[in-house]
C-alpha cells in the first residue's frame, strides 16, 4: 500500500527525498485576499457574506450568547465531560510547569537588567470545523494561554447548520467548561480577518450590537485548512501568530521488534485527518515493512473513514523509507522533522534522546500519537511541514514576551560611557554618544 525508498547502502542528504504534502498557500493567498480585505474594510457586514457565501449560512449576530454556552455544557454526555475534565486536568498539569519567572542580572554594581515575562493581552483561538470537530484543540489553545495569564481569550469557529447557526456543541461545551465566554460562530479566512482587524471595518464610530462587535487581538493561534493558513499568512504582522500549520503528520522510526499491527494503526490515526495528510514509516526491517503493509490492508479496510484515509495512504505525502541502521533512521527522521514521531526500537528512550528535529515524540509501544492528541498532558499544537527544524510546537511560551527592564545609576553609566561613545562613533551614530555624554556636562564622563 505505501510506496517505498530504499536508502540503504546510500549515502545522500534524504531531505530531497522524502515524502511530503504539497500545499501551495500562496494561490491560497491570492484568491483570500480579497475577503481579508472586505472584512478589514467593511467589518461584521463582509464577516457575515462571507460566512453565507462558504457556509452555506446566515447567523443573526457573531457572538454565541453565554446562555448558549452553558446549555452545551449541560447537553454533554458523561463519558465526554468526564474525558474532557481529564484533558483539561492532565494540560494543565504539564502548563502550569512552563510558567517562567523573572530574572534581575547585576551586570556592574549599580547596573542590573531584569527579564519579564509579560502575557499577550488579547488571543484569538481558531477551532476548525471541517472533516472533524476538535474539543480537544479548545483545551490545547486555552489551558497554556489561562497559564500564561492572558487577559483576554476569544475563540472562532464556524457555524455549522445542524446546530443552527452555532459552532459545535462539544466546541462550545469544551469553552464553557474552560470559562471562556467570548466565542464566535465565524470560520475560516474571514474568522481570522475579525480577529485581526476587529469587525467594525474602517468606520470607527459604527455603532454595532455589542453581538457583533469582536475587538481586535494581539496573536491568533489554533490550526486549520489552507485557507486559514493562507488568512494568517496576510494578517501576519498585524497581529502575531503561532505558526502556518500543513496537514497532520507522523513518522514512526522503527525495527524489527515493532509490533507491525500497532505501526499500522498509528500510521492509520494520522491518515483519519485528512485525505494530505503524511504518514511515514522510516525501518531498518523489509520484513516488518511488508508486514505493515499486510496490515494496513486489513485495518484500513475496517474504519469509518475508509476512502479518506486510503486517499492519505497512497498518496505522495506517505511512504516507507528503508535504511541500514538506526543511526541512518535517525538521521532520515532529523531531516523529515516530523509533527508527531513515534519511536519503536530497541531502547527506545535512548533512541528518542538523540532525536533532534520533531514537533512531540512518542517513546515506546504503549505511546502513541492519540494519547498525545487527547490525554498524555502535552499540547497537539505542533509544527507541521519540516518546521520542527526550528519551531516549537505551542506551549506557555507562545503566549509570553520577554521585556528586558533596565536599570543603571549615575557611577554605572559614567563608568561604561566611553564605551558607549566610541561604538556610536564607529558606526557613525555621534548623537548616540552625545545621548550619554549630555547626561555628564562638566566632562566628567569616564
Amino acid at each position: 500500500m505505501l510506496t517505498r525508498i530504499d536508502l540503504r547502502g546510500r549515502d545522500v542528504d534524504p531531505r530531497s527525498l522524502l515524502p511530503r504534502a504539497q500545499l501551495d498557500v500562496s494561490s491560497a493567498v491570492e484568491q483570500i485576499r480579497p475577503v481579508i480585505d472586505g472584512v478589514r474594510h467593511h467589518g461584521v457586514d463582509a464577516i457575515q457574506e462571507a460566512t453565507e457565501r462558504f457556509d452555506g449560512i446566515r447567523p443573526a449576530h457573531l457572538r454565541v450568547p453565554v446562555e448558549a454556552l452553558k446549555e452545551a455544557e449541560e447537553r454533554l454526555e458523561p463519558e465526554v465531560r468526564a474525558a474532557l475534565l481529564e484533558v483539561i486536568a492532565r494540560t494543565r498539569k504539564v502548563h502550569a510547569d512552563q510558567r517562567r519567572t523573572d530574572v534581575t542580572t547585576q551586570v556592574v554594581p549599580g547596573g542590573t537588567v531584569t527579564e519579564r515575562w509579560l502575557p499577550v493581552r488579547r488571543v484569538g483561538l481558531y477551532v476548525p470545523g471541517g472533516l472533524a470537530m476538535y474539543p480537544s484543540t479548545v483545551v490545547m489553545n486555552v489551558v497554556p494561554a489561562q497559564a500564561a495569564g492572558v487577559e483576554g481569550l476569544v475563540v472562532a469557529s464556524p457555524p455549522q447548520k445542524e446546530s443552527g447557526g452555532l459552532p459545535d456543541d462539544r466546541v462550545l461545551a469544551a469553552c464553557s467548561l474552560l470559562g471562556v465566554d467570548e466565542v464566535y460562530a465565524v470560520g475560516g479566512a474571514q474568522a481570522i480577518a475579525m480577529l485581526a482587524y476587529g469587525s467594525r471595518g474602517t468606520d470607527l464610530d459604527r455603532e454595532l450590537d455589542l453581538a457583533d462587535d469582536c475587538e481586535p487581538v494581539d496573536l491568533i493561534t489554533g490550526p486549520g485548512n489552507v485557507w486559514v493558513t493562507a488568512a494568517k499568512r496576510l494578517v501576519r504582522g498585524v497581529v502575531g501568530i503561532d505558526a502556518e500549520a500543513g496537514p497532520t503528520e507522523i513518522a514512526i522510526l522503527a525495527d524489527d521488534t515493532a509490533d507491525p499491527r500497532h505501526v499500522a494503526a498509528d500510521l492509520i490515526s494520522q491518515a483519519e485527518h485528512d485525505p494530505l495528510a503524511a504518514s511515514v514509516l522510516v525501518t531498518t526491517s523489509a520484513e516488518l515493512a511488508d508486514a505493515v503493509d499486510a496490515e494496513l490492508v486489513r485495518q484500513v479496510s475496517l474504519t469509518k473513514h475508509t476512502e479518506r484515509i486510503q486517499t492519505a495512504l497512497t498518496g505522495e505525502q506517505s511512504g516507507v523509507v528503508l535504511v541500514g541502521s538506526v543511526d541512518q533512521g535517525l538521521r532520515v527522521v532529523d531531516a523529515y522533522a516530523a509533527e508527531h514521531l513515534e519511536i519503536q526500537t530497541r531502547d527506545a528512550r535512548d533512541v528518542a534522546m538523540r532525536v533532534r528535529n520533531a514537533g512531540a515524540i512518542f517513546v515506546g509501544p504503549w505511546a502513541p500519537v492519540s494519547l498525545g492528541d487527547y490525554c498524555a498532558g502535552s499540547n497537539h499544537v505542533l509544527p507541521t511541514g519540516g518546521c520542527a527544524r526550528h519551531s516549537s510546537g505551542l506551549s506557555v511560551q507562545s503566549f509570553l514576551r520577554g521585556v528586558h527592564v533596565v536599570e543603571y545609576t549615575e557611577e554605572a553609566l559614567r563608568e561604561v560611557a566611553h564605551h558607549v561613545v566610541t561604538l556610536a562613533t564607529v558606526e557613525d551614530l555621534p548623537a548616540h554618544g552625545q545621548a550619554v555624554t549630555a547626561r555628564f556636562p562638566s566632562g566628567g564622563a569616564a
